[in-house]
C-alpha cells in the first residue's frame, strides 16, 4: 500500500483557468483523506504546487489533510498543517530574495505593456500570467535570455497561462525531498500526479506517477499510469488504480 499521493492542482485538481472548483468531487477526495487519517488504511493525499501557500493551505484544509506538509510556490514553501507551520526552504538566501524582488520589476518594466501581469503571492519566485498561451511561449524565451543577461539566475519554464521564473535550486523535487524528511515516508510508498513539465520533478521522486489526459506529452512519456479522463477525474481515476494495487 502506498502511504502517500502527491498531486499537482493546477490541471489535476482544478483547471488552471478561472473555472470554477468542482466541489462536489474535492468532497470526494477529502472524505478519502478523512478515512486515511482515521483509519491508516489508504494513502493520504496532499499538495505540491506551483501555486503561493495561502491557496495550497486553503486547498489543504478543503482537503482535510490535518497532518501531512505539502509543498507550494514550486518548492519555496511547505505549508505543515500539523503544527500551521511556514517553512521556506533554508537553501533561500537574502541575495536571492532580494534578486526576486529585482526581477519582479524588471519583470514588470519590460512585459507589463504586453498584457503580462504577476501573479500575487509568491515569496522567492516571478509568475508572470497572460491569458494566450502564444504570447507566454513567445517572451518565455526571450525572458530567459534576458535574465540571464543581467545576472538574475532563474530557471524559467512554461504552464498552460503562467511563466514561472523560479530560483535553480528549488524545484518540485527539492520540495518532496522536504516533506519525505519531516514525515519520515519513504520514497518507495509514494505515488504522485501531474500534466505540465514542473511536474516532471514529482515523477523524479515519487514511485508510481501518473497524469490526467490533459498532460503534455514529455509528462505522459514518463507515467505509469495515463488517465483516459481529463483533470480531476484523471486524479479521481488514478487514485481508483492505486488502490487497487
Amino acid at each position: 500500500m502506498y502511504d502517500l499521493i502527491i498531486s499537482d492542482i493546477d490541471g489535476c485538481l482544478s483547471p488552471e483557468d478561472s473555472s470554477p472548483l468542482n466541489v462536489e468531487k474535492l468532497s470526494r477526495i477529502a472524505d478519502h483523506n478523512r478515512l486515511a487519517f482515521a483509519k491508516n488504511d489508504r494513502p493520504k493525499l496532499t499538495l505540491c504546487t506551483g501555486r503561493p501557500i495561502p491557496f495550497a493551505e486553503g486547498l489543504c484544509r478543503l482537503l482535510q489533510n490535518s497532518g501531512i506538509p505539502c509543498v507550494a510556490e514550486n518548492g519555496v514553501w511547505l505549508y505543515d498543517p500539523s503544527c500551521n507551520g511556514y517553512l521556506m526552504d533554508p537553501s533561500i538566501t537574502d541575495q536571492q530574495l532580494e534578486m526576486v524582488h529585482e526581477a519582479e520589476l524588471f519583470s514588470l518594466k519590460n512585459y507589463r505593456q504586453e498584457g503580462l501581469t504577476l501573479q500575487p503571492g509568491k515569496s522567492a519566485s516571478v509568475t508572470l500570467y497572460h491569458p494566450d498561451p502564444a504570447v507566454l511561449q513567445r517572451i518565455a524565451p526571450q525572458l530567459q535570455d534576458e535574465f540571464d543577461r543581467n545576472g538574475f539566475e532563474f530557471r524559467v519554464s512554461l504552464t498552460l497561462f503562467y511563466i514561472n521564473c523560479d530560483l535553480p535550486q528549488i524545484t518540485k523535487a527539492s520540495g518532496i525531498d522536504r516533506l519525505l524528511e519531516r514525515t519520515g515516508v519513504d520514497a518507495s510508498r509514494t505515488a504522485g500526479i501531474g500534466d505540465t513539465s514542473s511536474d516532471l520533478a514529482i515523477a523524479d521522486r515519487v514511485q508510481t506517477f501518473g497524469c490526467p489526459a490533459n498532460a503534455i506529452e514529455s509528462v505522459k512519456a514518463v507515467a505509469d499510469y495515463v488517465s483516459q479522463h481529463e483533470q480531476i477525474d484523471g486524479v479521481l481515476d488514478f487514485m481508483n488504480y492505486l488502490m487497487e494495487q
